[in-house]
């Protein structure tokens, strides 16, 4: 069995959860009389970010002890894996805020969480893999000649410098990408900072003529992208229209 056979079952239990999850929550909100509720014990509204955290552990301990030659119950440990990631991170923003905000603005985080969790995934299913580590690791020292074994760790280092600048400034998926990509981390790096980000807040002083760049930049260039995205996002999971004071 291969990694990658394990990791298209971990996709696939990921990606079918969500939009299961997702279609859950969209009937019990619009209180669809033929579809359960939410599950409750007392007062208590029991997540299912619980579910999926007691799924990922028991899929994780799992896949550690069941015998390679067990060859279908690897995948499906593999495939538990993913359904309980998709569980976890559908409510990453109650996991951060440590509130309920599943339908506040802040709730939006979540989707960010899985369209991530979905994107990396399939980056490394089409062959990608981080820092091109797995190159160095093929090298035989033996016959690779050291200046190559040097170079190639230079490379990787400095894209994982690149990597680590973009995502300072602001740049998560550019940053991200750019551990599974060369050069893409290196334009975030070069590029502004976004206004808020732990480099504009060490870097740009009040006032000053980057800060101001950087504003309208993202008023001109990121504002509307970013709301192409989020209709996106709520076309797939729901509108997340809750004032912040208003818990579901």
């Amino acid at each position: 069995m291969t990694g990658s056979e394990r990791l298209l079952f971990f996709f696939v239990g990921l990606v079918t959860t969500f939009v299961f999850i997702r279609i859950s929550v969209r009937l019990i909100r619009a209180k669809v009389r033929w579809w359960p509720r939410n599950i409750v014990h007392g007062d208590t509204h029991v997540h299912h970010v619980v579910f999926g955290t007691v799924l990922l552990l028991l899929s994780s301990v799992s896949s550690l002890v069941i015998p390679d030659d067990l060859y279908g119950a690897r995948l499906a440990a593999a495939a538990g894996l993913g359904v309980g990631a998709a569980l976890v991170l559908d409510e990453f923003a109650l996991i951060l805020h440590l509130r309920d905000v599943y339908w506040m603005k802040a709730g939006r985080l979540s989707v960010d969480a899985v369209f991530l969790a979905i994107g990396l995934t399939g980056t490394f299913l089409l062959g990608a893999r981080p820092l091109g580590y797995d190159e160095v690791l093929q090298l035989n020292p033996e016959t690779t000649p050291t200046d190559t074994f040097t170079l190639r760790l230079i490379a990787i280092g400095v894209n994982l410098c690149f990597a680590i600048v973009a995502l300072l400034k602001g740049k998560i998926w550019t940053g991200l990408l750019g551990l599974l990509v060369p050069v893409v981390p290196a334009v975030g790096a070069v590029r502004l900072a976004r206004p808020g980000s732990p480099w504009a807040r060490w870097r740009y002083p009040e006032g000053s003529r980057k800060l101001a760049r950087a504003y309208r930049r993202e008023a001109r260039i990121r504002q509307p992208i970013i709301r192409a995205k989020i209709a996106v996002q709520e076309f797939i999971s729901g509108r997340h229209d809750l004032p912040d004071h208003d818990r579901p």
